[in-house]
């Protein structure tokens, strides 16, 4: 009897240290004092795919600013970039290293309001704005008023990398490339034709209405942007990569006509740029009052996070319930390689690829 007592005793002292100690069978996360649905949504997940990108090229009223001849053309820029992150992360290329170079791709394009291809400003100048995030650690780099950098994501990624802050503008944003080495270019490289017509049929347009003595317009209604941009010009790519680590970039050259340093979303981490492996990797485009208001990349992870919501009706949740029809989109990855392409607005440059074999892009 007395040796079974000691046993019962020492039986039941193991059973509470191990409680102590937190143990757990084998696959199941352990509870932390911020709650179990924090260590759930810590957890790693093995994804479906062994990777997945998506990629935007902007969104709004498209019919009325492309020609249907000229659609070939764009499908064909969306393919060309798409293909490309899809053969890095097939060999096995980082994320980051993906998304940066996709983006780049898409700066290149003057089909594209980014880079090459960025709107004019009230003063008939292209400012540039960028950023791009490491889902593994949550680092993340951005830039914006940039002029002279020809590629402002990659300028985005050395801020990330290189500084101990996230945000440059302006001035030290250009004094920051000059201490980085990034390719410069003269402000005349940004000049494309139609992109300068579009400013001057804006300008006129607001001295029409009146505006232009007031020094600043009203946020317009979603119509009122799409009739003077066509459509909301930004690019944008996520990616999962083999490591399982995700990561977000996005690149604009802002909205026509803007004025007095007019700053949108795209660089602001949250708004239109986000990833998390915990989540998703997020990239929107449109009007960025609006994105920045209602914080819509982070709310899209926070709804998978903290609610459990499928990396698609999350982006549907703040895209069709929290924003207005013609706000525009976003594109994501989940971290289990699922894709989002979601937008309220007529249309979305838009593309998708990954490991099963899937490739596709569209524009409506």
């Amino acid at each position: 009897m007395k040796h079974a007592r000691s046993l019962f005793i020492l039986v039941l002292f193991a059973s509470f240290t191990l409680t102590l100690v937190g143990c757990q069978p084998a696959g199941e996360p352990s509870a932390t004092t911020e709650g179990s649905a924090t260590a759930v949504a810590a957890t790693p997940s093995t994804p479906k795919v062994a990777w997945a990108l998506a990629i935007h090229g902007g969104a709004g009223v498209i019919r009325s600013a492309v020609a249907p001849e000229d659609e070939p053309e764009y499908l064909a820029s969306l393919q060309a970039a798409l293909d490309l992150g899809a053969a890095m992360l097939a060999e096995g290329k980082s994320s980051v290293d993906v998304v940066e170079a996709v983006v780049r791709s898409l700066e290149d394009d003057p089909h594209f309001n980014a880079g090459k291809g960025a709107v004019f400003s009230s003063e008939g100048t292209n400012e540039l704005d960028a950023a791009i995030m490491n889902g593994q650690d949550l680092n993340c780099g951005a830039v914006s008023g940039i002029k002279t950098v020809k590629n402002p994501i990659t300028l985005a990624r050395h801020v990330m990398e290189e500084s101990r802050h996230v945000f440059l503008m302006g001035e030290g944003a250009e004094a920051f490339a000059t201490e980085t080495g990034v390719e410069r270019v003269d402000p005349q490289y940004f000049f494309v034709q139609r992109r300068y017509d579009s400013w001057q049929k804006a300008v006129e347009r607001e001295k029409a209405q009146g505006k232009a003595a007031a020094g600043m317009a009203a946020l317009p209604r979603a119509e009122d942007h799409e009739a003077s941009q066509g459509k909301y010009g930004t690019v944008g790519a996520v990616a999962l990569d083999q490591a399982g680590n995700l990561a977000a970039a996005t690149s604009t050259g802002g909205l026509t006509n803007k004025r007095f340093g007019r700053v949108g979303d795209v660089p602001i981490i949250g708004a239109g740029t986000y990833a998390d492996n915990r989540s998703a990797a997020i990239s929107c485009t449109g009007i960025g009052e609006k994105f920045i208001r209602n914080t819509v990349a982070r709310n899209v992870a926070a709804l998978m996070e903290y609610q459990g919501l499928s990396l698609e009706a999350a982006a549907r949740a703040m895209i069709d319930d929290r924003l207005e029809p013609g706000d525009g989109g976003l594109i994501a990855v989940g971290r289990d390689g699922s894709i989002a392409l979601v937008f309220n607005s007529e249309g979305m440059f838009r593309g998708a690829a990954d490991a099963s074999g899937r490739s596709e892009v569209a524009i409506f």
